[in-house]
């Protein structure tokens, strides 16, 4: 491997890669080793980079360090993200070898300040990669706007998460909602722009955090601090459980249950994607919790079925097991008795 590509493994490693880096180009390559394709573009850009040894590169595998990969919000493999000053300044989506190295060698002569735009026919490959999804229709963003505000009894839609929020008004709301107890999920809108610009509307109010409660605005921080103040936030709002009992309520909510990471249009990782995969062509009637959401959950499960990887799926409230052991009973015909089926 040249001495200018790393193979980072950890946050603190990318962070530190970050910083050594400064204003000069870093490209980043987000892949995942059950994805052929990604493994084509580690040997190209490992070629590119022979090329240029002023140049940092950098592997991340997508599944195993989820933190970085959600912080540039990859939600496919490969993609490359071009980082000047520690900003990205272009990405590049799929596997692609003649656009990788036309961009590695256009931002190897720009200077790094300030770096000047890209060419007339680099931005117009840029844009058309940014715009390659149609912006949804008023009718289907309100149908997943109304969707997501019922998506949990008590759901908060803020800035970054609660372990990290993004912005002082989201940090206070989730520090009121935690010393209360309340059993809350919730909703980076700094990830998704439709739904941050499109539930103003839906909701007619124009800041954020919104707070709603059975799918019905409550409000924002203000709200909430006077509604604390009165005692109002100790009354129709859900208590968060002991965590066991809440894993064995969450275990036996459906007669079958995945837990994945991802949901089953969006996959985050090749092994929900394949256990998907079976148990959609085995016709099974099944619903799914985001383990990436809720990572109490992620981590008490693993303890509460003695289980420490994910996907896990779970018939009638006991663990199967993960995707070996599915992928065994497919072949063994066990999936075609005792599990629902959809009508």
């Amino acid at each position: 491997m040249s001495s200018n590509l790393t193979n980072v493994t950890s946050v603190a490693e990318f962070d530190k890669l970050r910083e050594t880096a400064g204003s000069n180009l870093l490209v980043v390559h987000f892949w995942a080793d059950w994805a052929p394709q990604c493994v084509s573009m580690n040997e190209s850009m490992a070629e590119v980079a022979k090329q240029y040894p002023n140049i940092q590169f950098a592997k991340v595998e997508a599944e195993v360090v989820p933190d970085i990969s959600l912080k540039y919000d990859i939600s496919s493999v490969p993609t490359f993200v071009f980082l000047k000053n520690k900003q990205r300044v272009d990405t590049l989506h799929g596997a692609n070898g003649p656009e990788f190295s036309k961009k590695v060698e256009f931002y190897s002569k720009a200077s790094s300040s300030p770096a000047p735009p890209p060419p007339a026919s680099q931005k117009k490959t840029t844009e058309s990669q940014n715009t390659s999804k149609e912006a949804p229709s008023k009718e289907d963003l309100n149908a997943r706007l109304k969707k997501l505000v019922n998506s949990a009894p008590c759901m908060l839609f803020m800035k970054g998460n609660p372990d990290e929020p993004k912005c002082g008004f989201s940090r206070t709301t989730v520090g009121i909602l935690n010393d209360k107890n309340i059993d809350y999920k919730t909703f980076d809108i700094l990830g998704d722009n439709d739904v941050r610009q499109g539930l103003k509307t839906y909701s007619n109010w124009p800041t954020y955090p919104q707070l709603y409660l059975n799918g019905e605005l409550v409000g924002g921080l203000d709200i909430i601090k006077e509604m604390n103040e009165n005692g109002d936030l100790d009354g129709d709002f859900p208590i968060k459980q002991d965590l066991n009992a809440r894993l064995k309520t969450l275990v036996n909510s459906a007669p079958c249950m995945l837990f994945m990471k991802g949901n089953p249009d969006e996959p985050r990782c090749g092994f929900s994607r394949t256990t998907v995969g079976i148990l959609n062509d085995k016709n099974i009637d099944y619903k799914t919790f985001d383990i990436l959401g809720d990572n109490e959950v992620r981590q008490g499960l693993k303890t509460f079925s003695n289980w420490p990887t994910y996907p896990q799926l779970y018939l009638n409230g006991d663990l199967v097991g993960g995707l070996d052991i599915i992928k065994e009973m497919l072949e063994n015909g066990d999936l075609d008795e005792g599990f629902p089926t959809k009508s």
